[in-house]
């Protein structure tokens, strides 16, 4: 009996403990992921050009009747032939000026600059 009385206290006051530690050491919260729209619309990309934070994800909707494709100038990324009001991300890892096209419309160009 004598023991019983002991060993409760003894294991709540371990229960606290390991709760203390298993909180003080969890991991941070991940921040939410930012997304940044671009509307393609009239033959043009817009907002053009954008300036987004590393770790962005950029999303590009066609809002025009015909197809148009976002392929970066430097090969990172290449949309698939995208219908209307079908959309196109990719994630920034990397800070720079990345210039790109519609590969269908070459005359058709943007920038996002990642800082």
């Amino acid at each position: 009996m004598y023991r019983s009385r002991i060993a409760v206290p003894v294991l709540l006051g371990l229960t606290a403990l390991l709760a203390a530690h298993a909180a003080s050491s969890a991991r941070p919260a991940m921040p939410a992921r930012v997304r940044v729209a671009v509307s393609i619309e009239n033959y043009a990309f817009q907002p053009d050009p954008i300036t987004v934070s590393l770790g962005t994800t950029v999303v590009w909707t066609n809002r025009d009747e015909v197809t148009h494709t976002v392929v970066s100038a430097d090969k990172l990324f290449a949309s698939p032939a995208l219908e209307t009001n079908r959309s196109f991300e990719f994630t920034f890892s990397k800070a720079g000026t990345f210039p790109y096209f519609c590969s269908l419309h070459p005359e058709m160009k943007g920038k996002v600059i990642v800082k």
